[in-house]
């Protein structure tokens, strides 16, 4: 704990065998009180290798449910176990787990109740390996997206992020797409809520066994955030 706030990991995994025990490794629980692994139908040994290192709380889907849906059994059970303060956190290993001391930090003192943490601070992402398409997008699709929402953050595409249980209580994330576009979703409501979101650089990694979608998918996704934006430039204008 941290000022006795209680702190959680969550997973959402996904074929995420050959990374899980590095990921692991690396997380402090010196402060991370639980972990949540949610399995979304792997066809790998993620559940199998998630056992042997002890995690606690595994959820299995019985079919594949997304990204998206596989955030949300991992949110709502953080809830149920007493959660204060929340980290996602990609088994993948592309992500490091030694920032989760910094982001905890930032809530737990209660400076920010959602802290993300950026690929596009500094030049991590690029020299990290982001394939230069996928940057190109991320770097237009984060400008369009702080004209229409009238904000200023570097990127809304870092799948790591850490949340307050304030955050979770007071938005209805279970509303929101099961695919890739949730992340989006979520954090547009997070903002038109009021919540202020904290940035801290991150360095990332690309590599093969690290997850990833394909250009068709990755296209599908960003024709999805520009109609999140969209939507909420007219939420704001209306309100």
């Amino acid at each position: 704990m941290v000022d006795n706030k209680k702190v959680v990991v969550i997973m959402p995994a996904y074929n995420a065998g050959q990374t899980l025990k590095k990921t692991w490794e690396e997380i402090p629980f010196d402060i991370v009180d639980e972990v949540i692994l949610t399995d979304d139908r792997s066809t790998d040994d993620t559940v199998n290798v998630a056992k042997e290192l002890g995690i606690h709380h595994i959820i299995q889907h019985d079919t594949n449910k997304g990204y998206g849906g596989n955030q949300k059994s991992c949110y709502n059970k953080s809830l149920e176990i007493g959660a204060d303060i929340i980290i996602m956190l990609h088994p993948d290993y592309q992500y490091t787990p030694k920032l989760i001391k910094s982001m905890v930090y930032l809530m737990a003192n209660e400076v920010y109740p959602v802290v993300i943490a950026s690929r596009i601070l500094g030049k991590g992402a690029l020299k990290g390996g982001m394939p230069l398409y996928k940057y190109v997008a991320n770097r237009f699709l984060t400008l369009t997206q702080n004209l229409l929402m009238n904000q200023k953050l570097s990127e809304y595409h870092t799948g790591y992020r850490a949340y307050t249980r304030e955050v979770l209580e007071k938005v209805d994330f279970n509303q929101y797409s099961d695919d890739f576009i949730f992340d989006n979703q979520f954090l547009a409501e997070i903002l038109f809520q009021g919540f202020e979101v904290a940035e801290i650089t991150c360095p990332t990694k690309y590599f093969e066994e690290a997850s990833s979608i394909n250009f068709a998918r990755s296209s599908t996704y960003g024709l999805g955030v520009l109609g999140v934006s969209v939507r909420y430039f007219f939420k704001r204008l209306v309100r």
